[in-house]
């Protein structure tokens, strides 16, 4: 289990909108090399680590505005589940909590979860995202929509 928190210097609302602009984490997930969304529910992912290419999709499980969005991996290369839940600290702060499972599905997956190469990329990628938002007025975009879990597909997130 990878766990991360931070607080960023932003309201709520607006740490919250701009999660939900997935195309955006290209510019501060480190390795992201591209996310296309297809739909209001399912990304389809291409990353680069160490050389490596990987392409992957995720289905949105939950998701309830200013409070959390979970999420799985539905196919490709990649076995992740997690949570992002957002806590308003006062009006121009925000606590952003991240917890993900990762399957490793290679022998140098392994070794780097066993030397916490991922909770160092989760982090860092958190830092990333407080200076994206606190260098901008406001968020690029927002999505505000309701998904619940009962209406995800039924395909294993892991």
């Amino acid at each position: 289990m990878v766990h991360a928190t931070i607080e960023v210097d932003a309201p709520l609302r607006e740490v919250y909108d701009q999660w939900t602009q997935f195309e955006e984490f290209p510019r501060f997930m480190d390795g992201v090399e591209e996310v296309r969304q297809l739909d209001d529910r399912h990304c389809h992912w291409r990353t680069v680590i160490a050389g490596v290419t990987r392409e992957f999709d995720t289905e949105i499980v939950d998701q309830l505005p200013d409070e959390r969005i979970s999420w799985r991996t539905v196919g490709g290369d990649v076995g992740q589940m997690g949570v992002v839940t957002f806590v308003r600290a006062d009006d121009g702060h925000t606590r952003v909590d991240l917890a993900m499972e990762v399957e490793p599905r290679s022998l140098a997956d392994k070794a780097g979860m066993a030397v916490g190469v991922v909770d160092s990329r989760v982090e860092g990628d958190l830092h990333r995202f407080k200076q994206f938002i606190e260098d901008r007025d406001r968020a690029t975009g927002g999505w505000r929509g309701r998904l619940r879990p009962a209406d995800s597909d039924s395909a294993p997130g892991l």
